[in-house]
């Protein structure tokens, strides 16, 4: 018999992933003045993504609250454009069959100028979150930027190993859905040369960092 030929899914497999405390090590690593600088290096680069949206584009983002490249630029950046930002909602569906919270976001909008002023809980996983009645399916967006601890030059992203952002836009993604855009948001050093893909990764359309903005 003959064997069988490689494949891009095995020589995927053969990557090793550097362990995320090596990225999130380095984060907590910055001051807080550091990582305001570099926040608006990167929101510099936000026009260029405005090209690709509609008037009034509904914007997914996140709380910063590991030590992530801080998104407030992004809330006002959406305030000065009239772009309608929202946050995430882990757990709103309520708990699967074995007790766990159901991993599909939802996402409720904002209604303060800054994220320090928007009443939150905090979930049993650690991220703060606002509850809302009103709540949108990642479909109804037109860009989520996605949190993340490392990504490739390819797109590939290694999240904090929650699954939520993969199970959340999967189904878009493999249906080809042009929307919502994911757009990865963080600091250079997070930028890997390759990363492990699993079957079940959401590849990003677009990366911003503080040096610039690139498309996958």
């Amino acid at each position: 018999m003959h064997p069988e030929p490689k494949n891009a899914a095995s020589e995927e497999s053969a990557v090793s992933n550097p362990p995320r405390r090596h990225f999130t090590r380095q984060r907590r690593q910055l001051s807080n003045g550091a990582r305001r600088e570099f926040a608006q290096s990167a929101s510099s680069h936000l026009s260029k993504l405005q090209q690709r949206l509609p008037k009034r584009a509904r914007i997914g983002l996140y709380y910063d609250g590991f030590g992530e490249l801080p998104t407030q630029p992004i809330l006002d950046w959406c305030g000065r454009l009239g772009y309608l930002p929202y946050l995430p909602v882990v757990g709103s569906l309520g708990r699967t069959s074995n007790g766990s919270d159901d991993k599909r976001l939802r996402f409720v909008p904002v209604y303060h100028s800054k994220l320090l002023n928007i009443p939150t809980r905090i979930h049993r996983l650690g991220m703060k979150q606002n509850h809302h009645r009103r709540l949108l399916w990642a479909r109804e967006l037109d860009v989520i930027i996605c949190p993340l601890v490392a990504v490739d030059l390819n797109g590939n992203r290694m999240g904090m190993g929650g699954g939520f952002y993969d199970t959340t836009l999967g189904k878009s993604y493999r249906s080809g859905a042009k929307k919502p855009l994911k757009i990865g948001w963080c600091y250079d050093f997070q930028v890997a040369e390759q990363l492990a893909r699993q079957p079940w990764d959401v590849p990003l359309d677009g990366l911003i960092t503080p040096s610039g903005i690139r498309w996958f």
